[in-house]
Formats: C-alpha cells, structure tokens, sequence
C-alpha cells in the first residue's frame, strides 16, 4: 500500500480541519466554530483511502496574525517533521468570498515557508462549495485579479468541497485523483528543500540508532533470561538427585515444566517488547529530532 502525505493549509475559518475530516471520512481534527483558532498545534492522521494509505497534516494558524512568531516557527518545524520526507501535496484551503488582503497575506506566508517550488506541488481546495450557486469557474472568471493569479500560478489546479456533505465520497475520490495526476506530472515526487531533507536525514539517523540500540537491548535481554533459567534448572537437577528418593519424579517434572513455561513467557514478553519498539523507531525517531529541533530554536532565540 502506498502513502500520499498531504499537508493542509490555510487561515482559520477557511474550513481546513473541517475538510481534513471530510477526507478521512471520520472526525479527527477538532474544527473552530469561532474566530479563534482551535487547532493549536500541527497533527497527523492517517486513513487507508481508496487503496492508498493517506496521511493528512493539518496545520495551526500558522496564517493568523494573532499567531506569535516563536510559535510559527515551532509548528513550521513541526510540520516539516510530521510531513517528512516532503509532502506530495499541499492543499491550500479557501474559503469562496472577496479575496482580501488577510488571504494574500496568508498566501504570501505559505510562499515564505515552502518557498516557490511548491507551486509545483500545490492544490487550491474551495471549502463551502453549496454557496457556489454559479458554480466555481463562474467565481474564478468574477474573482479578484490576485486570486486568479494564484490559481494560474498553481496550475490551475483546484477543487470544491462541500464539507456539510462529508459521506458524499465522490468529492474525496475526486480530489485524490488530481492529487495523482499531480503527483504524476511531478514524475511521481513528493516536495521537498532543505529543510524537508535535514529533517529526514536525522530522523533516519535516529531511527537508525534507537533500531541497534533495542535490537542489542533484545539479545542483552534474551542472554539474561537464558544464563538465569539455564542456572536456575540446572540447580534444580541438582535438588533432583538430593531428594530423588524423598519427591516424586512427576512432582520435580512438573516444577521443572512450569519453570520452562515461565522462562517462555518472559522471553515472549521481552520480544513483544522489544519489537514494538522497532516498529515505532522512526515515530520516536521523529518526536526525538523535533524535540531537539524545538530546544534549539529555544537556545538561538
């Protein structure tokens, strides 16, 4: 199964966590109903969609004027970690009305943190599609002179959600295949810069090195447990020839099977563990980089 990651952005109000929920068909992100932002932090979901797994990143108010800048640049950093290694689509969210200053602004913003490569890789989404009573190419063709700039500048690439008709999935079917034909006019590469690249070469880094650690750590752990029951049975061999005219056989059998089975629940346990921890390398991996990517920007600012 193969992944598309898609990073959502837009200001607050334009419907982006609303139309997050609309992909993944279930309610994930917690949408504003007022002027305040809710999403306070970047977060990722994945779904498994139309036979691809597609991880949706949505991000803050990282638009909003009222958003400081110290924690614009944490949440940068955060989706560039969550995204890693790039991002095969950023949707762009809007909100259908006057495309005011704020909104170029915003877009200006998201120019400023993925930089103009993006364009490349940059889907215009239309949130509140019900209003559109003249269809959307009738907007476009009525919209400010900027808004169609933007649009052009992206490839003319957009569609329209109606996020009130979430089970509708023909909206979300429909928007996964220009994704693909993007992606596809891409030769089948996702967005990345420098930053994108820095952060996967040390998530990788890390995964790599938590991946040695717990695998040295399962075999130090299998070793302890095999020399200690190892001891342990051959101590109670050794009680066997003692009492052997004092216990019955079957009783000292049935110690020394119990013994085993313990010594086998251990081991399990410990592998389960172990394991698991070397499926979620990489997510430590991440938290890891992002943590000290954060303390970093602490330290410099």
């Amino acid at each position: 199964v193969h992944e598309t990651r898609i990073v959502l952005v837009g200001k607050t109000g334009s419907g982006r966590s609303s139309s997050a929920n609309t992909i993944l068909g279930r309610e994930e992100f917690r949408v504003a109903f007022s002027g305040a932002s809710t999403t306070k932090e970047c977060s990722r979901k994945t779904a498994l969609l139309a036979e691809r797994a597609v991880t949706l990143v949505d991000t803050p108010g990282l638009f909003d004027t009222s958003t400081p800048a110290d924690d614009i640049r944490r949440e940068i950093w955060k989706c560039i970690n969550l995204s890693a290694p790039g991002p095969h689509a950023i949707v762009m969210v809007l909100r259908p009305g006057r495309f005011t200053e704020e909104e170029v602004r915003a877009v200006e913003k998201i120019q400023e943190i993925f930089g103009k490569e993006a364009e490349k890789f940059t889907m215009i989404l239309f949130t509140h599609g019900g209003n559109l009573t003249g269809g959307i190419k009738e907007y476009l063709d009525d919209a400010e002179e900027n808004l169609q700039q933007l649009v052009s500048r992206c490839g003319n690439r957009y569609h329209v959600f109606d996020n009130s008709k979430a089970s509708e999935r023909t909206q979300v079917l429909e928007l996964l295949d220009k994704i693909d034909a993007m992606v596809e006019a891409n030769k089948g590469t996702f967005y990345t810069n420098d930053d994108y690249q820095q952060m996967e070469k040390g998530i990788c880094e890390k995964e790599d090195e938590l991946r040695k650690f717990y695998q040295q750590k399962m075999r130090e752990k299998e070793e302890e447990l095999i020399g200690k029951y190892s001891r342990e049975i051959a101590k109670l061999r050794e009680e066997i020839q003692v009492l052997q005219e004092k216990v019955k056989e079957q009783e000292i059998a049935e110690r020394q099977r119990k013994m085993e089975e313990r010594k086998e629940r251990e081991l399990k346990e410990f592998r389960r563990y172990y394991t698991d921890k070397l499926q979620n390398a990489r997510q430590e991996a991440e938290n890891l980089c992002f943590l000290e990517k954060v303390t970093h920007l602490t330290l410099t600012s």
